[in-house]
């Protein structure tokens, strides 16, 4: 496929990241700087000049893309962008990035030419919503309309001894559910029944929403249930989260610095609590008894201010955080820090938008570890080398079925159970063997 990505910032530079190795890709950015790294890093053709100029994309062959992916961090040039393309290759497929819900409103509204539009914010709020239906998991997604929960867990000295050091085949492990993998250290195993689980392990699952959850008690006893949750700013991240968390029955606790904010978010999310504060003051945090909330979730403007107000939460007794990170060197010092889930809105956009790359049959991709690994949902054609087989017979070749759904309905198949073309499977490998699967299917 040929693709034109608008933008070598870190969203740019992750979608190229991912699809460098199976795609003709040609980077645009006006920067120089941006331009000779990602050159220096990726065998790929790169242009410095505005993504947003007609001149610049007819110079740089945009007419004979197949899709243009424009992900700066400027709506109006992405837009401008993709409606240009639009304009001289009506064929090409647009994605757009966004991080003005607006714009993905007047999209829904059919007032945009452009193919898609991914928004940052409503990506973010997706991600952090689903990682609280299972607090003890360091990342979760769902798949196949919310029947198909992947979750990964690091593996501590809190979790069950009944599911730690014993042989996966005589675990109780909950049903409907798989081991995808387990990580130690920088080997992955994709698990047989002699496979064991260790302190220090990190485990991915692929199972039943249900079942997540169950693994999450087994993970860290007691977590339970998140039924409250106190978000540390109220803006365009922290709203968006906020709204998402309100529609899942939640109960939220708004933080705010700004006076004028506060107030309008109070009377925008009339369902939470909205209190004018810094969020950093200690008298505050006690009298509001915030250490008592289940889940603090930090979305200020800066990486320093989350950092430090995510550790004073810590320290007044909130027991899980979830912090955004707005720059992806500041993971590690978060998760050092003692922050339980880091959320890097570029990294989520990233991965939405990469999917679009894949083969058509793929409707959803998470990355995990920095896009080592990927799960895929593709629906299985008729010509597969695996339909017809039992679970049982088909061949490793690093990767794993981690459930189906067939019919509209999802199902976690056992070894005797055999794949129908049509079924869209849920599969787990290893990036650089995702052209492989998808051929394979």
């Amino acid at each position: 496929m040929k693709i034109f990505v608008i933008g070598a910032g870190e969203v740019g530079t992750t979608i190229v990241q991912a699809l460098h190795g199976a795609h003709e890709l040609t980077i645009v950015d006006q920067e120089a700087a941006r331009i000779e790294e990602i050159s220096a890093r990726y065998d790929v053709a790169t242009i410095e000049g505005n993504g947003a100029s007609r001149r610049t994309l007819a110079a740089a062959g945009v007419a004979g893309a197949d899709l243009l992916i424009a992900c700066t961090a400027r709506d109006e040039t992405n837009i401008v962008s993709a409606m240009i393309t639009k304009a001289v290759a009506p064929r090409t497929t647009t994605v757009v990035r966004t991080t003005n819900p607006e714009y993905l409103e007047v999209w829904h509204e059919g007032q945009l030419d452009v193919d898609f539009i991914v928004s940052s914010e409503v990506e973010t709020a997706a991600a952090i919503s689903q990682t609280i239906t299972v607090p003890a998991a360091r990342h979760t997604d769902l798949f196949a309309e919310g029947q198909v929960q992947l979750v990964e867990f690091d593996v501590n000295e809190s979790a069950s001894r009944s599911i730690v050091d014993v042989p996966l085949r005589d675990a109780p492990l909950p049903a409907d559910s798989k081991v995808a993998s387990i990580l130690r250290g920088k080997e992955a195993i994709l698990p047989g029944g002699d496979a064991v689980i260790r302190a220090g392990d990190r485990v991915i699952v692929i199972g039943s929403p249900h079942a997540a959850q169950s693994w999450g008690e087994l993970m860290v006893p007691g977590s339970g249930k998140v039924r409250d949750v106190v978000i540390f700013g109220a803006g365009a991240y922290g709203t968006a989260i906020a709204r998402r968390l309100l529609e899942q029955g939640i109960g939220v606790r708004l933080i705010e610095a700004s006076g004028p904010r506060a107030r309008v978010v109070a009377d925008d999310l009339p369902e939470a609590r909205v209190y004018h504060s810094t969020g950093t003051d200690p008298d505050f945090l006690e009298r509001e008894r915030i250490g008592d909330a289940q889940v603090a979730i930090f979305a200020l403007r800066d990486d320093m201010q989350n950092h430090y107000a995510s550790t004073l939460a810590k320290v007044h007794g909130v027991t899980f955080t979830i912090a955004i990170v707005n720059e992806a060197v500041s993971v590690e010092v978060f998760e050092r820090a003692g922050v339980d889930v880091t959320v890097n809105p570029r990294q989520v956009t990233a991965e939405e938008i990469v999917r679009f790359a894949h083969d058509p049959r793929t409707q959803q991709v998470s990355m995990l570890e920095g896009d080592r690994f990927e799960v895929l949902d593709i629906t299985t054609r008729t010509g597969s080398e695996y339909v017809g087989l039992t679970f049982r017979e088909m061949p490793i070749r690093g990767a794993l079925i981690g459930a189906i759904v067939r019919d509209g309905r999802a199902v976690f198949p056992r070894s005797d159970d055999v794949l129908r073309p049509g079924d869209r499977a849920i599969v787990f490998t290893e990036s650089s063997r995702v052209r492989e699967v998808e051929r394979a299917l």
